[in-house]
C-alpha cells in the first residue's frame, strides 16, 4: 500500500487537503471518507478504517473539511451546506486520479452531510454512515452552554476540550437540510453502524437513519464502543462489516 498526500480546490476555493492510499496491485474499488465535526482525516477513525480498506484492496480518499485539519480556509464561516460541497470536490478528485464510482463513508457529522451529498453525486453507489445522526440540526447540542451574548458574527463553542469559534451562519444553516428526505431519496445500499453505547450521537439517531431508508440497507448495532471507536478492538469490529458491506455493494 502506498499513501500520496495531495490537495485540491474546496467549497470556498481554499485548498483541501488529503491522503490517498493506493492499494496493491489493481483496486477493486474507492472509497471517500468524511470525518466528524471539528475533527480530521488524521482522526485514528479515519486512519484505521482508510488503511484497512485499502488493505482490502480499495484505493481511499481521506480528506479535511475547509478550516480544519491541514486544509485552508475559515472554519467559523463554513456550513453543512459547505461540507456537502467540499464532499463533491472530493468525490471529483478521486474520478480525476481514475478511481470511480466509489463508496462513501461519512463519521458523525461527515455522516449526515454523506447522506445529503449522495443524492448530487452520480458516482456514489454505496453508503456508510458511522455514528451519525439523523439530522444536521442534531450537533446543536453542543453550543447548548456555548459562551454567547447574542452578539457578533461567531460563538465560541469548548467540544471534545478545544475550542472553536462557529459562525452564527453555521447555526441559520442546520435548519435548511432535509436529511430524512434525502435518506428517504437515496436509492442506493445504505449500511448504518452505530454505538450502542454512544454519548455523543445516541443509536436512536442511527435508527431513525435506517427507519427512513429504503431497501437494500443494514444496520450493524456496535457494542463495547464508544462514539470515536477509540478502542482499537471497537475500530476493527466496524471495519470488518463495512469492509464486507463495500464488498458486496461496490
Amino acid at each position: 500500500m502506498e499513501t500520496e498526500e495531495l490537495s485540491f480546490p474546496g467549497s470556498t476555493g481554499s485548498e483541501l487537503a488529503g491522503t490517498f492510499h493506493r492499494p496493491e496491485g489493481t483496486a477493486r474499488g474507492s472509497v471517500l471518507l468524511a470525518h466528524c465535526f471539528t475533527c480530521s482525516k488524521d482522526l485514528h477513525t479515519m486512519t484505521r478504517l482508510a488503511t484497512g480498506l485499502a488493505e482490502a484492496g480499495y484505493a481511499v480518499l481521506r480528506f479535511d473539511f475547509t478550516g480544519l485539519g491541514e486544509s485552508e480556509g475559515e472554519f467559523a464561516t463554513t456550513t453543512v451546506a459547505n461540507d456537502v460541497r467540499d464532499l463533491t470536490a472530493a468525490a471529483t478528485a478521486l474520478i480525476d486520479r481514475g478511481y470511480g464510482p466509489c463508496g462513501l463513508l461519512g463519521h458523525s457529522l461527515g455522516g449526515a452531510a454523506a447522506l445529503l451529498a449522495t443524492r448530487k453525486l452520480h458516482t456514489v453507489r454505496s453508503v456508510v454512515t458511522l455514528g451519525a445522526p439523523s439530522t444536521p440540526e442534531h450537533v446543536r447540542h453542543h453550543f447548548m452552554t456555548a459562551d454567547d451574548d447574542g452578539t457578533g458574527d461567531t460563538i465560541r463553542v469548548t467540544i471534545g476540550g478545544r475550542e472553536f469559534d462557529i459562525g452564527r451562519g453555521f447555526l441559520d444553516d442546520l435548519d435548511d437540510h432535509d436529511q430524512r428526505g434525502a435518506i428517504a431519496d437515496l436509492d442506493r445500499p445504505l449500511l448504518v453502524v452505530h454505538a450502542v453505547d454512544d454519548e455523543v450521537v445516541g443509536v436512536d439517531e442511527g435508527e431513525r437513519i435506517f427507519a427512513a431508508a429504503h431497501q437494500p440497507k443494514a444496520f450493524y448495532p456496535l457494542l463495547d464502543a464508544d462514539h470515536l471507536l477509540s478502542r482499537r478492538a471497537s475500530a476493527e469490529r466496524a471495519l470488518d462489516v463495512i469492509r464486507s458491506w463495500f464488498d458486496a455493494t461496490l
